[in-house]
């Protein structure tokens, strides 16, 4: 087995989305190749509602897929094809665009007016990119979650871990998400595909992840006599990990524990011409992706 190391650690960016929405970017809109499939993550966590009533209004997507996880609060979505719903706390929504669809995604806090989700973007491939269109909504109850003697809970929203499978069948990458928790002071190696590209994005505690000095985003106190004495969490972190190749990533868990995502996929290694939600190949497909826009043929009928 061999260590993936780390060759980036990164706090993710504040930033406008949709009609004002608030939320930070970990990465998106920059070199397509280095998360490859993978070409956005935002996280979208508030606890003003004006930060994110206006939510993302109809917009258009091709050649892609998005991928909106829910911890709090709900989105509502609706499509261009008729589709409708609530997501929950939980909850997953794995769409693919494929050739085309116009969708609008309206998040609401919970109770207490608290809203916090995540999207992903994922690439799809020269053959795919103009496929018919698909949703997979998801249920909390219906990701399977698993935990190890230490404590370690994972679930699995796409792909095999530990033998189980999650429910989403995605299709950009053959991709594996999950949702890792590791408690206080466990350092937890868990296994990922060689051929795969992965990231993970810590979102509460801290964690030093394989050669990193200290967990991000934490305040190491010193005693009376000038030793460390403890590490503190600061806030949550926000923190996105890339790594370079091997077998399995291992994680120190700070004092408060650490949980993140752990997201992979088989890179696709095509040309990306990209413009806002539309992904293609060439400038001439996105040239005729926004022709198809104008003169209302974005949306092909089902075969």
């Amino acid at each position: 087995m061999s260590l993936r190391p780390t060759l980036e650690t990164r706090a993710a960016i504040p930033t406008l989305e949709g009609a004002g929405v608030k939320l930070h970017r970990a990465f998106g809109f920059q070199d397509p190749s280095e998360l490859d499939p993978f070409l956005l993550f935002d996280d979208f966590r508030n606890e003003t509602p004006a930060d994110y009533a206006k939510g993302f209004p109809w917009h258009p997507h091709r050649g892609i897929e998005t991928i909106t996880y829910v911890l709090s609060g709900t989105v509502e979505h609706t499509d261009s094809l008729g589709n409708n719903g609530t997501l929950g706390a939980g909850g997953v929504q794995w769409m693919t665009a494929g050739s085309g669809i116009l969708h609008q995604e309206m998040p609401n806090g919970n109770a207490q007016g608290q809203m916090h989700g995540f999207q992903l973007w994922g690439n799809l491939s020269a053959s795919q990119k103009m496929c018919a269109p698909r949703y997979q909504d998801v249920t909390g109850a219906d990701v399977p979650e698993v935990t190890d003697d230490d404590g370690t809970r994972v679930k699995i929203i796409a792909g095999n871990f530990w033998g189980q499978n999650g429910p989403i069948d995605g299709v950009a990458g053959d991709p594996q998400y999950l949702d890792v928790y590791v408690p206080p002071g466990i350092t937890k190696t868990l296994a990922v595909d060689t051929y795969r590209r992965a990231f993970a994005y810590v979102f509460d505690g801290a964690g030093a992840f394989s050669d990193a000095a200290r967990p991000q985003g934490v305040l190491v106190e010193k005693d009376i006599a000038g030793q460390e004495a403890h590490i503190r969490d600061l806030s949550g972190n926000r923190t996105l990990v890339r790594f370079g190749t091997g077998d399995e990533i291992t994680v120190q868990a700070g004092p408060d524990g650490v949980r993140f995502l752990l997201i992979s996929g088989a890179p696709i290694n095509e040309p990306v011409a990209w413009h806002g939600p539309v992904v293609m190949n060439t400038k001439a497909e996105l040239q005729q992706a926004f022709a198809d826009l104008r003169n209302g043929t974005f949306i092909r009928p089902a075969h």
